[in-house]
Protein backbone atom coordinates (compact mmCIF):
# COMPACT_ATOMS: atom_id res chain seq x y z
CA UNK A 1 0.00 0.00 0.00
CA UNK A 2 1.43 3.39 -1.04
CA UNK A 3 2.18 5.90 2.15
CA UNK A 4 -0.88 8.52 0.43
CA UNK A 5 -3.51 5.78 0.24
CA UNK A 6 -2.16 4.13 4.04
CA UNK A 7 -2.41 8.03 4.83
CA UNK A 8 -5.51 9.14 3.58
CA UNK A 9 -6.65 5.49 4.89
CA UNK A 10 -6.19 6.35 8.32
CA UNK A 11 -7.34 9.94 8.25
CA UNK A 12 -11.31 8.86 6.86
CA UNK A 13 -11.12 6.15 9.51
CA UNK A 14 -10.55 9.04 11.58
CA UNK A 15 -13.38 10.80 10.51
CA UNK A 16 -15.69 8.27 10.48
CA UNK A 17 -14.67 6.47 13.68
CA UNK A 18 -12.62 3.43 12.14
CA UNK A 19 -10.23 1.51 14.06
CA UNK A 20 -7.11 2.40 12.37
CA UNK A 21 -5.32 -1.30 12.47
CA UNK A 22 -5.11 -0.73 8.95
CA UNK A 23 -1.81 1.17 9.54
CA UNK A 24 0.22 -2.04 10.25
CA UNK A 25 -2.07 -4.94 10.75
CA UNK A 26 -3.52 -6.42 13.80
CA UNK A 27 -0.75 -9.07 14.51
CA UNK A 28 2.04 -6.31 14.18
CA UNK A 29 0.05 -3.63 16.55
CA UNK A 30 0.41 -6.06 19.20
CA UNK A 31 4.04 -6.50 18.95
CA UNK A 32 3.98 -2.72 18.52
CA UNK A 33 2.03 -2.18 22.22
CA UNK A 34 4.22 -4.85 23.77
CA UNK A 35 7.74 -3.41 22.23
CA UNK A 36 6.64 0.15 22.83
CA UNK A 37 5.81 -0.73 26.39
CA UNK A 38 9.55 -2.53 26.98
CA UNK A 39 10.86 0.88 25.59
CA UNK A 40 9.44 3.22 27.84
CA UNK A 41 10.80 1.48 30.82
CA UNK A 42 14.30 1.52 28.98
CA UNK A 43 14.12 5.00 28.43
CA UNK A 44 12.64 6.01 31.61
CA UNK A 45 10.30 8.76 32.53
CA UNK A 46 10.46 12.57 32.61
CA UNK A 47 12.07 13.34 35.94
CA UNK A 48 12.57 17.39 35.44
CA UNK A 49 10.00 19.88 34.11
CA UNK A 50 11.20 22.39 31.09
CA UNK A 51 11.93 25.78 32.09
CA UNK A 52 9.05 28.09 31.88
CA UNK A 53 10.08 30.69 28.66
CA UNK A 54 6.77 32.30 28.73
CA UNK A 55 7.42 36.02 28.26
CA UNK A 56 7.91 38.84 25.94
CA UNK A 57 10.93 38.78 23.85
CA UNK A 58 12.04 41.94 22.00
CA UNK A 59 10.36 43.98 24.26
CA UNK A 60 12.36 46.98 23.46
CA UNK A 61 11.08 47.13 19.73
CA UNK A 62 8.23 49.15 18.62
CA UNK A 63 4.23 47.89 18.38
CA UNK A 64 2.26 46.06 19.57
CA UNK A 65 3.41 42.61 20.77
CA UNK A 66 2.22 39.60 18.47
CA UNK A 67 0.63 37.03 21.03
CA UNK A 68 2.23 33.46 20.17
CA UNK A 69 0.63 30.08 21.72
CA UNK A 70 2.50 26.87 21.80
CA UNK A 71 1.03 23.39 22.78
CA UNK A 72 1.51 19.79 22.58
CA UNK A 73 4.20 17.50 24.38
CA UNK A 74 8.10 17.55 25.10
CA UNK A 75 9.39 18.37 21.85
CA UNK A 76 7.35 22.06 22.32
CA UNK A 77 8.39 22.37 26.06
CA UNK A 78 11.86 21.63 25.57
CA UNK A 79 12.34 19.01 27.84
CA UNK A 80 15.59 18.18 29.06
CA UNK A 81 17.05 21.81 28.68
CA UNK A 82 18.34 23.74 31.78
CA UNK A 83 18.05 27.21 30.16
CA UNK A 84 14.65 28.80 29.63
CA UNK A 85 16.46 30.86 26.66
CA UNK A 86 17.02 27.54 24.71
CA UNK A 87 13.50 26.30 24.61
CA UNK A 88 11.51 25.75 21.64
CA UNK A 89 8.91 28.44 22.83
CA UNK A 90 11.91 31.16 23.57
CA UNK A 91 13.55 30.42 20.06
CA UNK A 92 9.96 30.40 18.49
CA UNK A 93 9.34 33.35 20.12
CA UNK A 94 12.46 35.63 19.65
CA UNK A 95 13.19 34.50 16.17
CA UNK A 96 9.51 35.59 14.97
CA UNK A 97 10.11 39.40 16.92
CA UNK A 98 13.22 38.98 14.59
CA UNK A 99 11.11 38.87 11.13
CA UNK A 100 8.60 40.72 12.62
CA UNK A 101 10.52 43.71 13.93
CA UNK A 102 8.07 43.79 16.96
CA UNK A 103 8.11 41.77 20.40
CA UNK A 104 6.35 39.00 20.26
CA UNK A 105 4.54 37.51 24.13
CA UNK A 106 4.76 33.70 24.18
CA UNK A 107 2.58 31.83 26.08
CA UNK A 108 3.30 27.91 26.32
CA UNK A 109 1.09 25.08 27.62
CA UNK A 110 3.36 22.14 26.22
CA UNK A 111 3.29 19.56 28.65
CA UNK A 112 5.88 16.33 28.60
CA UNK A 113 4.35 13.39 28.95
CA UNK A 114 1.04 15.10 26.44
CA UNK A 115 -0.77 13.04 23.80
CA UNK A 116 -3.39 14.54 21.50
CA UNK A 117 -5.79 13.67 24.48
CA UNK A 118 -4.47 16.67 26.08
CA UNK A 119 -4.68 19.14 23.34
CA UNK A 120 -8.11 20.15 24.42
CA UNK A 121 -7.30 21.16 28.21
CA UNK A 122 -3.84 23.30 26.54
CA UNK A 123 -6.17 24.97 24.22
CA UNK A 124 -8.44 25.90 26.75
CA UNK A 125 -5.88 27.57 29.00
CA UNK A 126 -3.65 28.83 26.02
CA UNK A 127 -6.60 30.53 23.92
CA UNK A 128 -7.66 32.20 26.88
CA UNK A 129 -4.93 35.10 26.14
CA UNK A 130 -6.46 35.41 22.02
CA UNK A 131 -2.94 34.44 20.46
CA UNK A 132 -2.41 35.56 17.09
CA UNK A 133 -1.03 32.17 16.22
CA UNK A 134 -0.88 28.68 17.75
CA UNK A 135 2.17 26.16 17.48
CA UNK A 136 1.12 22.34 18.21
CA UNK A 137 4.08 19.78 18.19
CA UNK A 138 2.03 16.27 18.86
CA UNK A 139 2.74 12.66 18.34
CA UNK A 140 5.61 11.34 19.85
CA UNK A 141 3.48 10.09 22.60
CA UNK A 142 0.51 8.74 20.80
CA UNK A 143 3.00 6.40 19.07
CA UNK A 144 4.99 5.29 22.42
CA UNK A 145 1.82 4.61 24.06
CA UNK A 146 0.62 2.99 21.26
CA UNK A 147 -2.69 5.36 20.92
CA UNK A 148 -5.23 3.91 18.07
CA UNK A 149 -3.52 6.02 15.15
CA UNK A 150 -7.54 7.37 13.82
CA UNK A 151 -7.84 8.64 17.22
CA UNK A 152 -4.70 10.50 17.67
CA UNK A 153 -5.77 12.21 14.12
CA UNK A 154 -9.58 12.99 15.03
CA UNK A 155 -8.14 14.76 18.26
CA UNK A 156 -5.43 16.71 16.19
CA UNK A 157 -7.95 17.53 13.68
CA UNK A 158 -10.88 18.81 16.16
CA UNK A 159 -7.86 20.46 17.95
CA UNK A 160 -6.83 22.65 14.88
CA UNK A 161 -10.51 23.50 14.21
CA UNK A 162 -11.07 24.95 17.67
CA UNK A 163 -7.50 27.12 16.78
CA UNK A 164 -8.95 28.50 13.78
CA UNK A 165 -12.52 28.63 15.29
CA UNK A 166 -11.14 31.40 17.98
CA UNK A 167 -9.70 33.25 15.24
CA UNK A 168 -5.88 31.63 15.64
CA UNK A 169 -3.52 30.85 12.57
CA UNK A 170 -2.43 27.24 13.74
CA UNK A 171 0.86 25.69 12.47
CA UNK A 172 1.10 21.91 13.25
CA UNK A 173 4.52 20.22 13.59
CA UNK A 174 4.06 16.58 12.18
CA UNK A 175 4.83 13.61 14.42
CA UNK A 176 9.26 13.14 13.82
CA UNK A 177 10.03 9.50 12.37
CA UNK A 178 11.14 7.72 15.29
CA UNK A 179 13.54 5.25 13.40
CA UNK A 180 16.47 6.22 14.76
CA UNK A 181 15.73 6.26 18.84
CA UNK A 182 18.99 5.01 19.53
CA UNK A 183 17.68 3.00 22.79
CA UNK A 184 14.84 0.93 20.81
CA UNK A 185 16.44 -1.89 18.97
CA UNK A 186 14.28 -4.07 15.95
CA UNK A 187 11.40 -4.77 15.45
CA UNK A 188 10.19 -1.64 17.29
CA UNK A 189 12.45 0.42 15.26
CA UNK A 190 11.40 -0.09 11.82
CA UNK A 191 7.49 -0.59 12.81
CA UNK A 192 8.01 2.97 14.98
CA UNK A 193 9.54 4.46 11.82
CA UNK A 194 6.41 3.34 9.62
CA UNK A 195 3.56 4.42 12.57
CA UNK A 196 5.15 7.37 12.56
CA UNK A 197 5.34 8.64 9.09
CA UNK A 198 1.84 7.25 8.33
CA UNK A 199 1.04 9.48 11.53
CA UNK A 200 2.76 12.19 10.39
CA UNK A 201 1.00 11.81 6.73
CA UNK A 202 -2.48 11.84 7.82
CA UNK A 203 -2.06 14.36 10.46
CA UNK A 204 -0.79 16.56 7.67
CA UNK A 205 -3.89 15.93 5.81
CA UNK A 206 -6.07 16.12 9.03
CA UNK A 207 -4.49 19.37 9.33
CA UNK A 208 -4.93 20.61 5.96
CA UNK A 209 -8.71 19.72 5.86
CA UNK A 210 -9.35 21.37 9.02
CA UNK A 211 -7.81 24.67 7.62
CA UNK A 212 -4.65 25.21 9.08
CA UNK A 213 -0.79 24.53 7.60
CA UNK A 214 1.84 21.40 8.61
CA UNK A 215 5.39 21.51 9.10
CA UNK A 216 7.09 18.47 8.81
CA UNK A 217 9.51 17.26 11.44
CA UNK A 218 11.13 14.21 10.26
CA UNK A 219 14.31 15.07 11.06
CA UNK A 220 13.78 16.23 14.77
CA UNK A 221 14.23 12.55 15.20
CA UNK A 222 15.30 11.50 11.83
CA UNK A 223 18.07 11.35 9.03
CA UNK A 224 20.13 14.01 11.10
CA UNK A 225 19.64 12.41 14.24
CA UNK A 226 21.23 9.32 12.70
CA UNK A 227 24.11 11.02 11.17
CA UNK A 228 24.88 13.50 14.47
CA UNK A 229 23.56 11.51 17.49
CA UNK A 230 25.74 13.09 20.04
CA UNK A 231 25.47 16.56 18.63
CA UNK A 232 21.51 16.04 18.05
CA UNK A 233 20.04 13.93 20.84
CA UNK A 234 19.85 14.95 24.39
CA UNK A 235 21.48 12.28 27.02
CA UNK A 236 18.47 10.28 27.39
CA UNK A 237 18.94 9.38 23.70
CA UNK A 238 14.96 9.96 22.92
CA UNK A 239 15.13 13.59 23.74
CA UNK A 240 16.75 16.22 21.58
CA UNK A 241 19.66 18.47 22.29
CA UNK A 242 19.93 21.95 22.16
CA UNK A 243 20.86 22.37 18.40
CA UNK A 244 18.23 19.46 18.14
CA UNK A 245 15.49 21.87 19.27
CA UNK A 246 17.32 24.67 17.72
CA UNK A 247 17.03 22.64 14.22
CA UNK A 248 13.38 21.65 14.75
CA UNK A 249 12.58 25.75 15.21
CA UNK A 250 14.27 26.37 11.97
CA UNK A 251 11.86 23.81 10.40
CA UNK A 252 8.85 25.84 11.82
CA UNK A 253 9.88 29.44 12.45
CA UNK A 254 9.16 30.21 8.48
CA UNK A 255 5.88 28.74 8.58
CA UNK A 256 4.72 30.12 11.79
CA UNK A 257 6.44 34.40 10.29
CA UNK A 258 4.11 33.26 7.04
CA UNK A 259 1.06 32.53 9.17
CA UNK A 260 1.53 35.51 11.56
CA UNK A 261 1.84 37.58 7.96
CA UNK A 262 5.35 39.11 8.82
CA UNK A 263 7.32 36.59 5.88
CA UNK A 264 8.60 37.62 3.04
CA UNK A 265 6.47 35.66 0.74
CA UNK A 266 8.95 37.08 -2.22
CA UNK A 267 11.84 34.77 -0.59
CA UNK A 268 9.08 32.29 0.44
CA UNK A 269 10.90 29.43 -1.55
CA UNK A 270 14.23 27.54 -0.80
CA UNK A 271 15.62 27.77 -4.54
CA UNK A 272 17.59 24.24 -3.85
CA UNK A 273 14.13 22.42 -3.18
CA UNK A 274 11.49 21.89 -5.70
CA UNK A 275 8.78 24.13 -4.60
CA UNK A 276 5.55 25.34 -4.79
CA UNK A 277 4.15 21.37 -5.78
CA UNK A 278 0.56 21.31 -5.70
CA UNK A 279 -0.65 17.78 -5.45
CA UNK A 280 -4.07 15.97 -3.71
CA UNK A 281 -3.59 16.97 -0.11
CA UNK A 282 -2.94 12.92 0.70
CA UNK A 283 -0.38 12.24 -1.93
CA UNK A 284 1.37 16.16 -0.39
CA UNK A 285 1.22 14.54 2.87
CA UNK A 286 2.84 11.81 2.04
CA UNK A 287 6.01 13.36 0.39
CA UNK A 288 6.11 15.96 3.41
CA UNK A 289 6.13 12.56 5.64
CA UNK A 290 9.91 11.90 4.40
CA UNK A 291 11.04 15.25 3.44
CA UNK A 292 11.85 17.36 6.60
CA UNK A 293 10.58 20.82 6.89
CA UNK A 294 8.11 20.43 4.24
CA UNK A 295 4.93 23.07 4.41
CA UNK A 296 1.63 22.01 3.17
CA UNK A 297 -1.10 23.90 3.13
CA UNK A 298 -4.72 24.00 1.31
CA UNK A 299 -4.00 25.32 -2.36
CA UNK A 300 -6.88 26.06 -5.32
CA UNK A 301 -6.32 24.88 -9.24
CA UNK A 302 -8.55 26.78 -11.74
CA UNK A 303 -10.56 28.50 -8.91
CA UNK A 304 -11.74 25.29 -7.30
CA UNK A 305 -10.84 23.81 -3.75
CA UNK A 306 -11.14 19.93 -4.62
CA UNK A 307 -10.20 17.65 -7.36
CA UNK A 308 -11.29 14.39 -8.30
CA UNK A 309 -8.54 13.09 -5.53
CA UNK A 310 -9.80 15.52 -2.57
CA UNK A 311 -8.42 18.59 -1.55
CA UNK A 312 -5.56 20.69 -3.28
CA UNK A 313 -2.62 20.97 -1.17
CA UNK A 314 0.66 22.96 -1.96
CA UNK A 315 4.11 21.60 -0.89
CA UNK A 316 6.43 24.82 0.10
CA UNK A 317 10.02 24.03 1.41
CA UNK A 318 10.88 27.80 2.62
CA UNK A 319 14.32 29.46 3.18
CA UNK A 320 15.71 28.26 6.91
CA UNK A 321 17.05 31.24 8.21
CA UNK A 322 19.50 30.32 11.28
CA UNK A 323 17.68 31.23 14.37
CA UNK A 324 18.83 34.51 15.67
CA UNK A 325 20.15 34.70 19.49
CA UNK A 326 16.76 34.74 21.94
CA UNK A 327 16.28 38.24 22.59
CA UNK A 328 15.53 39.86 25.63
CA UNK A 329 12.25 39.01 27.41
CA UNK A 330 10.63 42.24 29.10
CA UNK A 331 8.46 40.17 31.07
CA UNK A 332 8.04 36.39 32.25
CA UNK A 333 5.32 34.62 34.34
Amino acid sequence: MSRARAARRLATAAAYGGGGLGLLGGSLYAVMKAQAAWARRLIGNATIAPPVADGVYGADLPGEPLRLLVAGDSSAAGYGLSDPWDTPPALLASGLSHIAGRPVEVTSTARVGAQSSHLDAQLERGLAGRPHVAVIVVGVNDVTHTVRPSESVRLLEAAVRRVLDAGTQVVVGTCPDLGSIQPVAQPLRELARRWSRRLAAAQTIATVEAGGRSVSLGALLGPQFRLAPGELFGPDRFHPSVAGYASMVAALLPSVASAAGVWDEDDAEDPTEPGGLVLPVSFAAAEAAVLDGTEVAAARVGGRERGPRGRWAQLQHRVRRPVPPTVGRGSAR
